[in-house]
């Protein structure tokens, strides 16, 4: 996710010297729209900020203004994120607003927010590489109910191929016409089961 790049920047940033009234303001230097038109196309600007996206630009750049008015970044980016991203199903939406709560805890408490910002990206980065896992074990299970949806149909087409008329022989009589639509049926009925077992096991994992 870009956004842990940006949130490993931000404690660089202030390990380095910076302070807090500076650092939206460098950020904009390298994820604003004109570092991809001053850098070339081989630089790491360009990379970064080629793949944030353009809600993320337009909260770091409420975040800028604020800080360059001396008010507080973190209301800018809860206030921006909030009418951004959809409320439910948004990722950065989540970062962002985690991100304005731990430079708002910054603000009141006075702890270091270097050392609050490191946590919280290999926090991200822990759950990019559960994220990653969780998609690796549910590859065989997707694969397997596309499989098994086509099997069906894969064993028609067979038994046309080998001379067999299967439509014809289920289609001929009653109970072929039954067994048939049954078939269809239960076929349906365990596609739509299998991919909500996958999906709930994506959700809850």
């Amino acid at each position: 996710m870009p956004l842990v790049v940006l949130v490993q920047q931000l404690a660089a940033l202030l390990r380095g010297g910076r302070g807090t009234s500076r650092l939206w303001e460098e950020l904009w230097l390298v994820h604003g729209p004109r570092a991809t038109k001053d850098g070339g196309p081989d630089t790491v600007a360009e990379a970064v900020t080629a793949a944030l996206s353009q809600e993320s630009l337009l909260v770091v750049a409420a975040a800028r203004a604020a800080s360059s008015l001396g008010n507080s970044s973190a209301e800018a980016i809860r206030d921006t994120a909030a009418r951004t991203y959809p409320r439910r199903g948004s990722s950065e939406r989540r970062v962002w607003m985690e991100l304005a709560a731990c430079l708002e805890v910054a603000e009141t408490s006075g702890c270091p927010l270097a050392d609050l910002l490191t946590r919280f990206a290999a926090q991200l980065e822990a759950e990019e590489d559960a994220e990653a896992a969780r998609q690796t074990a549910l590859a065989g299970p997707k694969a397997t109910v596309k499989l098994l949806s086509w099997l069906p149909v894969f064993g028609l087409v067979l038994g046309m191929a080998l001379g067999v008329d299967p439509l014809g022989i289920l289609l001929d009589n009653v109970l072929g016409v039954a067994t048939f639509a049954a078939g269809l049926l239960l076929t349906v009925a365990g596609r739509v089961w299998s991919s909500r077992l996958v999906a709930s096991a994506a959700g809850s994992a």
